[in-house]
C-alpha cells in the first residue's frame, strides 16, 4: 500500500522573503497594497540583515512620508539609519526605495538598446520623443518591468519588493513586454513607415496617406515615420529583454503577494488575480487580508452571551445598579451591545467563508486587523511587518 502524500504545510511571509528574490505586491485600489509592500520590505530589512528595494510603479507618493523620507524617485535612495533610530529600531540590514520615472527611465532604456550613439541621439532628440513614449503602448508599464529586470541583474538587492498598480492595471504591467515585442513587428507599424523607408508609396495605400495628409500634414507624419523607423533599429534588443523579463516573473526566485479587504469588490479583485496567476503558472506567495474583523466575534459562546445579554435586558440592568445607579436607559444599553455584537458576528461569519474561499490556490494567508490609526510613518509599517511576519 503507497504511503499517503502529506501537503506540505504554507510557508510563513517571512520564510517567502528570505527565499525570494523578487516579491510582486498586488491588489484593487485602496486594500493597503502600498502599504503592505512598504511593510514587507521595513520589516525584511531591519530582521533578515537583507539589502531590500521597494519599488514602487504606482504614481502615489505617499510611500515616501511613510518611509521616513522627503521624496525619493527613478533612482534608488536609502532610508537613512536615523530614521530607524528615532523610532529605537536598529536595522541589520539596509532599505531603499525608488519610484518610477517614466521620462527618465526611457532615457536610459533608448541609451542601453539602442544599436549606436547616433540612433540614441537621434531618437533623444526627435520631437515626437517625449509625446509618444508617454502615451504610446503602456509605455508606463512596460518600462516598469524594464526598470525591474535592470535592478534586479545588477544584483545590487537581496529583495526587491514590487508595489504595482490596481489589479486590473496590474494585468498590463504584466503583459506589457509581450505588448511590446508584438508591437515592433505589426502590420501597423510596417504600414505607417514602409512609404517612409522605401519612398515608393503603392497605388492601394494613396488614398490613405492622402487623407492623412491633409489632416495631419506631411511633416506630422513623417515625423511619425522617422520615430519608429529608428526605433525598430532597437527591435531585437526589446524583444529579447521581454523573453528575459517574462522568465524572470516566472522563475522560482519570484512569487507574488495578492492584497486584498474581505470586501465584496476588492475580494472580486484578489480571486479574479489569484485565478490569472494559477492560470500563468505563476508563483502566489501569500494572501495579505487587511482590515479583517477579531476572531473573538466568532465565538460561540460570546455570541450566546450578547443574546442572551438582549433577551433579559431589564433583569441585568437591575442587577447593575450598584455599578452605575438609577439608569434609566441601562436597559437600552445592553440591549444596543448585545446587538451591535450579534450584528458583527454575521458580518465576521461572513468574512471567514470569504477567507476560506479566496485561500484556495493562494499560499500562506495572512490577516491584519484593524488599525486603530492610519499607518503614516516607519513605526507603523514595521508594526504592521512584526504583524505579517507573525
Amino acid at each position: 500500500m503507497a504511503a499517503k502524500r502529506v501537503a506540505p504545510a504554507p510557508v510563513t511571509i517571512e520564510q517567502l522573503c528570505a527565499a525570494k528574490e523578487i516579491l510582486v505586491s498586488t491588489g484593487s485600489g485602496g486594500v493597503g497594497k502600498t502599504t503592505t509592500a512598504a511593510a514587507l520590505g521595513a520589516q525584511a530589512a531591519v530582521t533578515m540583515g537583507a539589502k531590500v528595494l521597494v519599488l514602487t510603479v504606482d504614481p502615489a507618493k505617499r510611500l515616501a512620508n511613510a518611509m521616513g523620507l522627503q521624496s525619493f524617485g527613478n533612482v534608488e535612495t536609502r532610508v537613512p539609519a536615523e530614521a530607524f533610530a528615532e523610532i529605537g529600531v536598529h536595522p541589520e540590514g539596509e532599505l531603499w526605495a525608488a519610484m518610477l520615472d517614466t521620462k527618465q527611465s526611457w532615457d536610459d532604456l533608448i541609451a542601453r538598446h539602442a544599436p549606436d550613439t547616433r540612433t540614441r541621439d537621434e531618437i533623444l532628440a526627435n520631437p515626437l520623443y517625449q509625446n509618444i513614449t508617454g502615451k504610446f503602448v503602456q509605455s508606463h508599464d512596460y518600462v516598469a518591468m524594464e526598470r525591474l529586470y535592470e535592478i534586479h541583474t545588477s544584483g545590487r538587492y537581496d529583495l526587491i519588493v514590487v508595489d504595482t498598480p490596481p489589479t486590473r492595471n496590474a494585468v498590463d504591467f504584466l503583459d506589457a513586454p509581450e505588448r511590446m515585442a508584438d508591437f515592433f513587428s505589426s502590420k501597423l507599424l510596417r504600414w505607417i513607415i514602409a512609404p517612409y523607408r522605401s519612398k515608393v508609396v503603392s497605388f492601394a495605400s494613396k488614398p490613405f496617406y492622402s487623407v492623412a495628409d491633409r489632416i495631419l500634414g506631411t511633416q506630422f507624419l513623417q515625423d511619425i515615420a522617422e520615430f519608429f523607423i529608428l526605433f525598430q533599429s532597437m527591435y531585437d534588443g526589446f524583444v529579447e529583454r521581454a523573453d528575459a523579463v517574462q522568465h524572470l516573473l516566472a522563475s522560482p526566485s519570484t512569487s507574488f503577494v495578492v492584497v486584498s479587504t474581505l470586501e465584496a469588490a476588492p475580494a472580486r479583485e484578489a480571486r479574479f488575480f489569484l485565478d490569472l496567476l494559477g492560470e500563468r503558472k505563476l508563483h502566489v506567495g501569500a494572501l495579505v487580508l487587511n482590515k479583517v474583523l477579531p476572531d473573538y466575534l466568532l465565538d460561540r459562546g460570546a455570541a450566546t452571551a450578547a443574546r442572551r445579554m438582549v433577551a433579559e435586558a431589564d433583569e441585568l440592568a437591575a442587577g447593575l445598579t450598584d455599578v452605575w445607579g438609577d439608569l434609566p436607559f441601562g436597559p437600552r444599553i445592553l440591549d444596543e451591545i448585545g446587538t451591535s455584537f450579534v450584528n458583527y458576528q454575521l458580518v465576521a461569519q461572513r468574512e471567514a467563508e470569504l477567507r476560506s474561499e479566496l485561500s484556495v490556490g493562494a499560499g500562506t494567508v495572512a490577516t491584519v486587523p484593524y488599525f486603530s490609526e492610519d499607518i503614516g510613518d516607519l513605526a507603523g509599517l514595521l508594526a504592521l511587518g512584526e504583524r505579517l511576519w507573525r
